[in-house]
């Protein structure tokens, strides 16, 4: 296509486009032309796109520019000012949007090349005030795919309200919908500038604003998470480290908590109070074993008082597990709820229990002396001491870790302390085994655990890496160690809880099974329950040779495998 200049809204083309696509972008002229070509090749081609550019400081202006010069249904905006938020660019470009239809898009995301097809057919099907699809999430760092929120988009369906599928809440993200003009501008709905986490909001009133909404269980857009991103480029999502954050999310739930009231929609708040249970404070709850005193006791002061607003129904819907933390965080434990959050989804147990006189069974080593604590503390329905032992809960905890080097070979030492407070495991000397698998075949290394005091073991067992029995072209991954248990024929497996922190460690190791060299990391998981990782790394000719052609090898046998089945299915 021939260039054009990058026209105003005066001087944009006369026919009227089907939908607009909004481009928000700020500081980012390396990734801008990716999302705006993921608009450019959408297979309903009737667009405008509007690049929205918060002021940015780099060469994003020029790249703007030089975009819109390419393709006459390209707009480009610059902010006079910058805003620092996603809501202003936003907000400037529905001023100019001349399409009949709307959506949103980041500038370091994609859409799918149907995603305009899609929603605007579901439009065009019947009269409703947005239509959204699935959004698929791409790990930048590994390339990993999964879809979010994925049991809330798996079928089609029309929604009539937000009354009829509260869960919804959860899918908050303004990026996955398209729009109806005419409902944005009937209830002057804009995205709230000023702040972060519009998105939770904006998404909160459209929800309870249309009267109706459709669901397409289509992937329209491709969202790239940096999890390992510098903390000034980071997404808002990823700051969770800045008690700033903390409070902007928090002002943002009192904000909707709010418009809940003054719109009638009061009868979803428990739904929205266990969205926030489970989704946002859950993201920072992950997070607790990773943060100092004074961060804690600052994120205490922020999120008691509006903990102590939320529905109780909310609370009662959650695990167990994730009950705890919020009552050790409300009740100003904050160490014991830094403990108890590492064994989040994992199924690990405390430390220790503590009996009161009926026999109900709590969390740690105190009876809760307030009855929300007895409340959300109790342990004596998880049936610690009588669960089947393959599904007992134990806690495993390295105290201390060394790694030998010894000639071409690498051992790690660990010490382990497991605690049992279920007392599942009988006094004395116990026969346990750390495994790990890194390709295909098992490395199981026994050892002993000695009793240090009722329901207290411990015992130190060195890994031999050296040992391990690697794929002929080398493995490229991660793996997590973990110990095993049996009794009576019965094998329990729990993972290994690092040290939190400790310098990786990292070593070349000459596979003496006939394995090529590999360069091995041991570390600490550094996110999450923060277990024990180990890394391999090919090296030499495995690395740059052997691996890319067993990857070919294995495409084509797959290849192969598909026109296999097409012919017999043809």
């Amino acid at each position: 296509m021939s260039p054009h200049p990058s026209p105003s809204p005066l001087s944009a083309p006369a026919a009227a486009p089907d939908a607009t696509v909004v481009v928000i972008v700020y500081n980012d002229a390396e990734r801008l032309p990716r999302a705006v070509a993921s608009a450019r090749r959408q297979t309903h081609a009737n667009i405008e796109i509007v690049i929205s550019d918060d002021h940015s400081t780099d060469r994003t202006p020029e790249v703007a520019r030089a975009l819109a010069a390419e393709d006459d249904r390209i707009i480009s905006l610059r902010l006079p000012e910058n805003s620092g938020g996603c809501s202003a660019p936003r907000n400037r470009a529905l001023d100019v949007a001349r399409a009949p239809y709307v959506m949103f898009l980041d500038s370091d995301d994609e859409l799918t090349d149907d995603a305009v097809e899609l929603l605007l057919a579901a439009h065009r099907e019947r009269d409703i005030d947005f239509a959204m699809g699935a959004v698929q999430r791409i790990r930048v760092d590994t390339g990993s795919k999964s879809t979010w929120m994925p049991r809330l988009v798996a079928e089609r369906r029309t929604v009539p309200g937000i009354e009829a599928e509260p869960r919804l809440f959860f899918e908050h993200l303004s990026t996955s919908k398209m729009y109806a003009r005419a409902f944005l501008d009937r209830h002057g709905l804009r995205f709230p500038e000023g702040i972060h986490y519009e998105d939770q909001l904006f998404s909160a009133q459209a929800y309870c604003l249309a009267e109706s909404f459709t669901i397409v269980p289509e992937p329209v857009y491709r969202w790239y998470i940096d999890p390992y991103a510098d903390a000034e480029a980071a997404s808002i999502s990823n700051q969770r480290h800045m008690l700033a954050n903390v409070r902007d999310r928090i002002h943002v739930q009192t904000l909707i908590d709010d418009f809940l009231v003054e719109s009638g929609h009061e009868a979803v708040r428990e739904d929205k109070d266990h969205k926030f249970l489970k989704h946002d404070f859950r993201m920072y709850a992950g997070d607790l074993p990773y943060r100092d005193e004074e961060w804690l006791a600052g994120f205490a002061e922020i999120v008691n008082p509006y903990l102590a607003t939320l529905a109780p129904g909310a609370y009662e819907r959650l695990p167990r597990d994730e009950r705890v933390v919020l009552q050790l965080v409300r009740d100003g434990r904050l160490a014991d709820a830094r403990l108890a959050a590492r064994g989040l989804g994992h199924g690990v147990a405390p430390r220790a229990v503590t009996a009161d006189e009926a026999g109900r069974i709590y969390w740690g080593e105190q009876v809760p002396d307030t009855e929300s604590g007895r409340h959300e503390l109790d342990l004596t329905d998880q049936g610690l001491e009588a669960r089947p032992f393959q599904s007992a809960r134990f806690r495993h905890e390295i105290t201390e870790v060394t790694v030998v080097e010894r000639g071409p070979g690498v051992c790690v030492d660990l010490r382990i302390r497991t605690y049992d407070p279920g007392l599942r495991l009988p006094v004395g000397p116990h026969i346990a085994a750390l495994a790990v698998t890194p390709g295909r075949r098992r490395l199981t290394t026994p050892f002993r655990l000695d009793p240090v005091r009722p329901g207290v073991f411990e015992g130190g067992v060195r890994l031999d890496l050296s040992a391990a029995t690697l794929p002929v072209h080398g493995f490229d991954g991660v793996r997590h160690p973990v110990l095993q248990l049996e009794q009576q024929r019965q094998r329990n497996t729990g993972l290994l809880l690092a040290p939190l922190s400790f310098p990786a460690m990292t070593a070349r190791v000459d596979y003496r099974r006939g394995g090529a060299p590999h360069r091995v990391t041991v570390e600490p998981e550094g996110r999450g329950a923060g277990r024990l990782q180990i890394r391999w790394k090919p090296l030499g000719l495995t690395a740059h040779v052997v691996r890319p052609l067993a990857r070919r090898a294995a495409r084509t046998r797959v290849c192969q495998a598909a026109r296999t089945v097409a012919r017999a299915l043809a």
